[in-house]
């Protein structure tokens, strides 16, 4: 047990009788404190109600406004069902925006734009070797990442016009380009005020909504006329472009060439026409609001196209023909494994391309809205007669062996 310190401490000291601890002085201190208290209560009080009024002058001031999103103002008359800004600086109607300008038709457009007097900035992802040739075309390039909502604000600042050509490439993935991307590129143009948004689809793709691809163009085209911006919905049946490189130069290099045993015809349009047309839907008001098919002079099958290639080349094409079926159980196989389902999804779309589907439309009344001439339209014949005359005739007088195969005209 513990004992009891020998020597326990000793008691406090008395306190002092100085003058601070007198009374009088204690009740003047405890007087001075509660006066103080008092003014400190109401110097919040008056604070209070100053941030009342500045709250409640704001709130009227922002009644008294209009509670739709502000615009930018384009040069000119505007649509009166178009809400506006009623102050700040104007955007030029000539300010166009386009995304995926690298591409095959986004290229066309900026060249088309460009020539017309507008003034073209391309969205472009960020890469270690830069589209110089844009910027040699006269265009300006800002950097941002479809995939990365937060960077493409900047690109729509002070645009009027944005036209959408973005895709997804081979090794991307459909849904994060051609889904989210597409809903982020459109809320971006609504919260920034854009005047006229131009997207590219697929023709009938309404009507084939099994297809990933197709069911999201059409998704995205919804979506687009949901946002209460103005728009026009450009659905393109196919690209002369890309028959170069899957016809014309392996009939003159005399490799195997990969076709399907069916009757689907195509009417491919050449990228500069579908750029003229581009150009035209945004100048005229008739095109607002609509969703048209842009489709070529005649629709041909790909035994057509072979027959034209070799007319032209001068050499017999070797064929080797992939039955339909097998496209339907090679697609079959691969949705069975996540891993490859990208692979199934554009085996979709492939088995729809092959399916015996006519993918043509009636131009005559898009001619009129556009505002063009149906004689100004490239045909087949005119496109692949003018690449075999200009460039590979030129390759064989050299001695050289054509080995391009993503050359455009």
């Amino acid at each position: 047990q513990k004992t009891a310190p020998r020597h326990p401490p000793p008691p406090p000291p008395p306190l002092s009788r100085c003058c601070c601890a007198s009374r009088p002085f204690l009740k003047y201190r405890r007087q001075k404190r509660k006066m103080a208290a008092v003014a400190e209560l109401a110097s919040r009080a008056a604070f209070a109600g100053a941030s009342s009024r500045f709250v409640n002058a704001k709130a009227s001031r922002s009644s008294a406004r209009s509670v739709t999103p502000l615009r930018c103002v384009g040069e000119g008359s505007i649509d009166q069902a178009t809400p506006v800004a009623t102050s700040g600086t104007p955007v030029r109607k000539t300010s166009m925006l386009v995304i995926g300008a690298t591409g095959t038709l986004g290229r066309q457009v900026v060249r088309r734009a460009l020539d017309e007097g507008y003034d073209v900035r391309c969205l472009v992802r960020p890469r270690q070797n830069p589209a110089d040739f844009l910027r040699d075309w006269g265009a300006t390039t800002v950097s941002g990442d479809l995939t990365k909502p937060e960077t493409l604000p900047a690109a729509f600042v002070g645009i009027h016009v944005v036209v959408d050509a973005s895709t997804a490439r081979p090794e991307e993935d459909t849904f994060v380009i051609d889904w989210k991307a597409k809903v982020a590129c459109i809320q971006t143009a609504a919260a920034m005020g854009i005047q006229r948004y131009v997207f590219y689809s697929i023709d009938q793709c309404d009507q084939h909504k099994d297809v990933p691809l197709m069911n999201m163009k059409y998704a995205v085209e919804e979506y687009l006329k949901a946002s209460g911006m103005n728009y026009t919905v450009l659905r393109l049946c196919g690209f002369m472009q890309p028959l170069i490189s899957g016809y014309a130069v392996p009939v003159l290099e005399e490799q195997t060439l990969w076709g399907t045993d069916d009757d689907t015809r195509t009417a491919y349009l050449d990228t500069q026409d579908i750029a003229k047309m581009t150009l035209a839907a945004v100048r005229r008001e008739e095109a607002n609001r609509k969703v048209l098919t842009l489709a070529g002079p005649k629709a041909y099958s790909v035994k057509e196209v072979i027959q034209i290639c070799e007319k032209l080349g001068g050499a017999e094409a070797k064929v080797t023909k992939v039955p339909v079926l097998l496209l339907k159980v090679t697609r079959g196989l691969t949705r069975f494994f996540q891993w490859t389902a990208p692979a199934a999804d554009r085996l979709a779309f492939a088995e729809v391309l092959a399916s015996g589907v006519k993918f043509d439309a009636p131009m005559e009344e898009t001619y009129k809205t556009l505002g063009m001439d149906v004689n100004e339209t490239t045909t087949l014949e005119g496109y692949m007669e003018e690449y075999f005359s200009k460039i590979l005739k030129k390759l064989k007088e050299v001695g050289g062996a054509s080995r391009q195969r993503d050359f455009y005209l």
